[in-house]
């Protein structure tokens, strides 16, 4: 419907304006250049009758044989009969001027406007066809009138007597016709009518251009697309629920909605490099690899999934677009949903640990051994040898962190690596912050299992210490694997990994989002020792991380 609408395209509706513009305009200098050129021409050639006028006016002999005519006689009569002017002196020396200036006409006359020499001999003796006064009067005049040989541009200049400048025997005509100053100005309109067509030419030539080259910017698209596509795009980017960052294919950005700039925390305006916008470095990488791959991030305190992809227009590469959606709350529901089920596998795990030592129990006491069944009971309660729970679990007195480690010391040891408290551990108070710690802390404790499951030396424990300051909680985790062959730093950043299966948004997102959440709250997370403790068969040991999480204490002061 909207394109039966329009006849015309407005590219073409564009290119016809300026086209007619170019034209009026051109019109308007033509016609313009047409009147001053005519006005200059009468003007030179006015200019050269007055030349040609004064010179005959000048003539001695001219002004002698005037002088004579005009005081023979004073009735009115003509001085001398048509013939006898004819043949005069006058006569020749009038053709004579002009034959040699192309003039129309050279007349001359008495006082009285009698003429005494003219082109027509047959005239000579009458009164001139034109007011001859004001050059009577002494003047000199330049004007364009027409006459008894047609149209001209004459100038007409008095003859004085010989010997005097003031008194006037008679006056000069000198005319030039029209048609000569209409055949230059002829020409000068055709020359300039040429120049006009070709600028006309190339005004339309350019606006041709100027018409593709829209088309190719608006790739195509009416401004009544564009509006609604405009419309559109507001209308979908601002009321979705995921974060849109569009760059161009120079690196600049074009789209930033407001969902993006609240989980990506962006401070740069549309216009603006994409590397000045506050991307974090992974987010850069996703928008330089641009696969459509979804990512895992971290910005702040912030989860996010984000994925980039090219966007292509009849082969033309118009940029990237990133999209990112938040993933905190569903990471923080994971997490603890991973610490009730590791609590639950581990109860589970108890209670049928539980149920196989009360059958013992029941069969050594059926079996009349009483000393084994309470020596075996001596081993439960972890006051014998062989005693395997964990062990200074009594030192952490918050609940939840007790359960939580509980949990991990049983994932542990199904990897077959042990859990171990360290001497120094001491945490009296609650934890006012649980995911923030058990992130941090499960953290820690998973790379740390890994590494030691997978490392060299046996028996693969991993050893954390928690200690409270305050409300604040310093851990240390260390294990038996082999160490960190990473920069210190850079193990810390996202999408850094040393494992090689991969995971779905990606892997080395852990460390990277643990040490965002401890500086959050004004601590931090480091490497103490790359390589860790050697053993007693001298292995290289493991590495070991050290945290600080200030105010992830409730103390007897903040309750």
């Amino acid at each position: 419907m909207r394109a039966g609408r329009r006849s015309i395209r407005l590219r073409t509706q564009v290119l016809l304006l300026q086209a007619a513009l170019v034209a009026f305009t051109l019109l308007a200098a033509f016609a313009a250049f047409a009147f001053t050129s005519g006005q200059r021409l009468s003007d030179e050639y006015g200019q050269r009758a007055l030349a040609i006028a004064r010179a005959v006016a000048a003539d001695p002999e001219v002004r002698s044989e005037v002088t004579q005519f005009a005081t023979a006689d004073t009735a009115g009569t003509p001085a001398a009969p048509a013939a006898v002017l004819a043949n005069g002196s006058l006569q020749r020396a009038a053709e004579s001027y002009r034959v040699r200036t192309d003039a129309l006409f050279v007349v001359i006359t008495d006082d009285r406007g009698l003429r005494l020499a003219h082109p027509d001999p047959t005239v000579l003796g009458q009164v001139v066809s034109t007011d001859p006064t004001a050059a009577l009067a002494g003047n000199e005049v330049v004007e364009q009138e027409r006459g008894t040989l047609g149209d001209s541009v004459r100038a007409k200049v008095p003859v004085f007597q010989p010997g005097s400048d003031e008194v006037v025997a008679g006056e000069i005509s000198v005319g030039i016709s029209t048609t000569a100053v209409r055949g230059e100005l002829f020409r000068d309109l055709v020359n300039g009518g040429l120049v006009t067509g070709a600028v006309l030419a190339l005004g339309v030539l350019g606006s041709i251009l100027l018409a593709r080259r829209w088309k190719r910017l608006t790739l195509g698209l009416e401004p009544e697309e564009l509006t609604e596509l405009v419309r559109e795009q507001e209308a979908v980017l601002h009321g979705i629920g995921e974060g849109v960052v569009a760059v161009d294919a120079a690196g600049v950005v074009t789209v930033v909605n407001d969902e993006a700039r609240t989980l990506l925390a962006i401070a740069g305006d549309v216009g603006s490099d994409v590397g000045t916008i506050g991307l974090t470095p992974r987010l850069s990488d996703v928008i330089a690899d641009a696969t459509g791959e979804p990512l895992l991030a971290s910005v702040e305190d912030r989860v996010v999934i984000a994925s980039a992809r090219q966007v292509m227009r009849d082969g033309r590469n118009l940029g990237t677009v990133l999209t990112v959606r938040d993933r905190t709350d569903v990471d923080t529901l994971t997490r603890q949903l991973d610490a009730v089920q590791s609590m639950s596998s581990a109860l589970r795990a108890q209670r049928h640990e539980f149920a196989n030592r009360l059958h013992l129990i029941s069969g050594l006491l059926h079996d009349e051994h009483p000393e084994r069944a309470a020596e075996y009971i001596d081993e439960i309660l972890g006051v014998g040898p062989r005693a395997e729970s964990l062990s200074g679990i009594d030192t952490v007195s918050d609940p939840y962190l007790s359960a939580f480690l509980t949990a991990k010391a049983a994932h542990a040891r199904e990897s077959g690596v042990r859990l171990l408290l360290g001497e120094n551990t001491w945490v009296s108070d609650a934890v006012a912050v649980p995911v923030d710690v058990t992130t941090v802390v499960g953290n820690l404790i998973d790379n740390a299992v890994d590494a030691a499951r997978l490392g060299a030396r046996r028996p693969a424990e991993v050893e954390v210490e928690l200690l409270q300051e305050d409300s604040t909680l310093h851990i240390t985790v260390a294990d038996t694997g082999d160490g960190v062959e990473l920069d210190p730093e850079s193990a810390f950043t996202e999408g850094v990994t040393t494992r090689t299966t991969t995971a779905p948004g990606g892997r080395g997102l852990g460390l990277a989002l643990s040490r965002q959440i401890a500086r959050s709250r004004g601590g931090d997370i480091r490497i103490a020792d790359s390589g860790g403790r050697p053993g007693p068969d001298n292995t290289r040991g493991g590495a070991v991380f050290i945290a600080r999480l200030p105010h992830a204490l409730t103390t007897g002061a903040d309750v």
